[in-house]
């Protein structure tokens, strides 16, 4: 094991947790190779993270942080709220498909690993229905969008387009038309939603 020069922190374990989970993944990586790729016992790794399924759901909250963030400042924004809530579901349609074709081994194993920590997901739905009410809750007090419980038209909106970001339907992202489909969706909860 060589010495790591860098201090150990739990973002660099989340990382080389990564790309230990892209090599092998989620059936044969381990602690002990989370360790060896950083240079380190694997006791420092459980210091940080007290255990394996600790690391493996700290791992599947990063990866779907990542598109959370990347639709805040979507949903925080001062623009118009219809074009704030058509670029929002633009943006996670793209990012789940950056995340399907252009890394599909981490991917494949991501789609374990979220069927393991079924509470991150939840915790990431309910963050991104939390930006969505925010969009139509400005809507609203524009007079732009009608809806008597934002909250509940979130979720709505949400279900609604699932076929462009539930990753059960990852395979259809690269058929030909998805994007027509997507604009044609898009539209039609976007009229519904006119005030």
């Amino acid at each position: 094991m060589a010495p790591t020069s860098e201090t150990l922190t739990a973002a660099r374990i989340l990382e080389a947790t990564e790309e230990v989970l892209r090599r092998h993944g989620p059936a044969k990586a381990t602690v002990v190779d989370v360790a060896r790729a950083l240079g380190v016992s694997h006791g420092s790794v459980y210091r940080h993270f007290r255990t394996k399924a600790a690391l493996r759901e700290a791992v599947t909250e990063r990866w779907l942080d990542r598109t959370s963030a990347s639709l805040s400042g979507i949903a925080a924004g001062d623009r118009d709220p219809e074009a704030r809530l058509r670029d929002w579901f633009t943006a996670l349609f793209t990012a789940k498909r950056h995340k399907a074709g252009d890394d599909p081994e981490l991917f494949a194993t991501y789609m374990v690993l979220i069927g393991e920590n079924s509470a991150v997901v939840d915790r990431h739905i309910a963050d991104l229905t939390g930006q969505l009410t925010e969009i139509v809750q400005d809507g609203v007090g524009r007079g732009v969008f009608t809806s008597a419980a934002p909250a509940t038209t979130a979720r709505a909106l949400f279900d609604a387009t699932g076929r462009f970001h539930d990753p059960c339907y990852a395979r259809d992202w690269e058929q030909p038309g998805i994007e027509t489909e997507f604009d044609a969706v898009v539209e039609l909860v976007l009229r519904g939603l006119r005030a």
